[in-house]
């Protein structure tokens, strides 16, 4: 039920952003504070959602060059719709944020353990009739904060929220903390930063939250300071002890040994994915070390920003060229637009990366770590979130505790592996050469093999048939795709002798535990009998470590593979060649 005090202070809020103009016809986001409810029996689920970008301005029939705000679409032209113009340049209305988390707390908020959101909580500065201010973006937040804790918080579902780089002004800017934005984030996130790390989180807006006590733990980070789009920080210059990215990173180099002492295993997350494309150069050093370094207690890395769905590898050997692989900075542009850039350049290079990946008998594990960055809910392509599932039983991991927590030969390190490149004046004071600290890998660990905590594979659900939706008519989310194979789905098929002891068989299918619960599925996947689904389950991964990704990578590298990259790039622009 609408909270009316909070609705009260929305309106008043926008009040003095419309200068007059009116008040956007739409209705406002719908919050509500209530207390949070204790911690429930573990799901072995969580939701990571991305890049919503509400925005009060939306005006249903309104012209995507005017940013849907105003105007009249010329002939031919799509208008605003409703929820949303998908495959636009355009941002979300109110209806389709209120829509999208009105149905997680229906329809999934009961089944999920935790939830990781990626920033960018405000609408893009695209519009020279109305720029944003930091009041507008504060607000935006606060509103979208009040929502979250109203749908999770108050059941006791921890929220692990990022600063991305349109929840500042001006954005991609963000001056070293303690500052304006921390303090302000401080209080808006007030339900999902932990007390104690409030001094932390003011300094820098970044933070641990443990999601699982001492067992599992997220890592929010503040990806504006290594983003080379924020001029007003060093780039982790090593010359620069006091750079608040290299600040960042040492703390979370003390979160990750912290963490791994204690047998905890980590995700780590945040809003603009780590990448020689968006990061300063030193900060991607440090922080692809880092992965490395602690790979047997980093289960994996989530982002958002890009609004394609996709993933990559960081990969060691990148930390031992000193050329920036593959500069395509152009995709990680801040505009809005990702369909007016030339859509195959980062298709093209993470398919050239993937080739380039060594045989299966040659790959070693222990240099790749992988990342995955998920589709936005702001309709650049399809709404959309995913749901994460991961293994809830079997042993604790504790490094070297549990066979060889090395591999055998030398410690490695960063150092060693750079080697000769240190000798060259441009690299002999950068942190490829003094980083001495020995990686920790063990194909026994969570991220390597199948075990407690580790990712089994996600769901993914976008919102189709938007042009025809209305107020009385809403569009549907429904499951674009998954990484399980469908086998995994259901209580493995009994044996015709199995099949005699039918209390035992029902018995068996009670405990199992679905993945997927079997009323998200479609129809077509949820009595049990189909054992294939290249619609549903092309990638038919048994789990998300390393190898497996590893081996998607490589299957998609592969020249011949001509129906799976078909299908990874259809799912990376949700299909905009059909609708552009």
């Amino acid at each position: 039920m609408l909270d009316f005090k909070a609705l009260v202070l929305f309106l008043l809020v926008f009040a003095h952003a419309q200068d007059g103009l009116g008040s956007p016809a739409q209705a406002p986001l719908e919050v509500s504070t209530i207390s949070p409810k204790p911690r429930r029996k573990l799901q072995g689920r969580f939701l990571h959602i991305t890049d919503i970008h509400p925005d009060p301005y939306y005006r249903v029939g309104s012209s995507e060059k005017k940013a849907c705000h105003r105007g009249t679409p010329k002939e031919g032209k799509r208008a605003a719709g409703y929820y949303g113009l998908p495959f636009s340049d355009c941002d979300a209305p109110f209806s389709l944020t209120n829509y999208t988390l009105d149905f997680l707390d229906k329809e999934w908020a009961d089944e999920i353990d935790f939830v990781i959101w990626t920033g960018d909580s405000a609408r893009h500065d695209n519009d020279r009739r109305r720029p944003r201010t930091t009041a507008e973006i504060y607000e935006l937040n606060r509103a979208m904060a009040k929502k979250m804790e109203h749908v999770f918080t108050r059941r006791g579902i921890p929220v692990v929220p990022s600063i991305g780089n349109n929840d500042v002004w001006p954005h991609n800017i963000m001056l070293p903390g303690p500052n304006s934005i921390t303090a302000e984030f401080t209080s808006i996130w007030r339900a999902f930063v932990p007390f104690p790390s409030y001094q932390v989180f003011q300094r820098g807006g970044y933070f641990s939250v443990e999601v699982i006590p001492n067992s599992l733990a997220v890592v929010s980070l503040n990806t504006m300071y290594f983003y080379d789009s924020n001029t007003a920080v060093g780039g982790c210059a090593r010359s620069d002890p006091q750079d608040p990215g290299n600040l960042e990173l040492d703390w979370l180099e003390v979160q990750l040994q912290m963490f791994r002492e204690r047998g905890m295993q980590v995700w780590l997350s945040g809003h603009i994915p780590p990448s020689s494309r968006n990061f300063y150069s030193e900060c991607y050093v440090r922080y692809l070390e880092l992965s490395l370094r602690f790979q047997d207690t980093i289960l994996g890395h989530v982002y958002g920003h890009m609004n394609m769905d996709h993933f990559f590898l960081l990969d060691a050997e990148q930390l031992g060229n000193g050329s920036r692989s593959g500069d395509t900075s152009s995709l990680a542009s801040d505009e809005p637009s990702i369909l007016k850039h030339k859509k195959k350049e980062l298709y093209k290079l993470l398919l050239q990366e993937f080739s380039d990946l060594p045989h299966a008998q040659n790959m070693n594990h222990d240099n790749y770590g992988v990342v995955n960055v998920a589709p936005s809910v702001v309709p650049t392509y399809l709404p959309s979130f995913r749901i994460f599932a991961y293994n809830t039983t079997g042993q604790v991991y504790r490094a070297g505790e549990l066979g060889s927590e090395e591999q055998p030969g030398p410690l490695r390190s960063l150092k060693t592996l750079v080697g000769p490149l240190c000798a060259e004046a441009e690299y002999e004071n950068s942190w490829r050469c003094h980083l001495e600290q020995p990686w920790h890998s063990s194909p026994e660990s969570p991220s390597r093999m199948n075990r407690l905590w580790t990712p089994l594979g996600y769901a993914q659900y976008n919102l189709r048939n938007m042009d025809a939706a209305d107020a009385t008519h809403p569009p549907k989310f429904k499951l674009e795709y998954m990484t399980f194979p469908v086998t995994a789905l259901h209580p493995p098929q009994a044996s015709p002798e199995a099949e005699e002891a039918a209390d035992a068989t029902s018995s068996a299918a009670r405990k199992f535990w679905y993945p997927v619960p079997r009323r998200h599925l479609p129809r077509v996947l949820r009595n049990g009998t189909a054992t294939k689904s290249k619609k549903f389950a092309p990638y038919e991964l048994e789990d998300l470590t390393i190898p497996s990704w590893a081996g998607l990578a490589r299957r998609l590298g592969r020249a011949k593979a001509k129906k799976l990259r078909q299908r990874f790039r259809r799912f990376m622009y949700m299909g905009a060649d059909e609708a552009t």
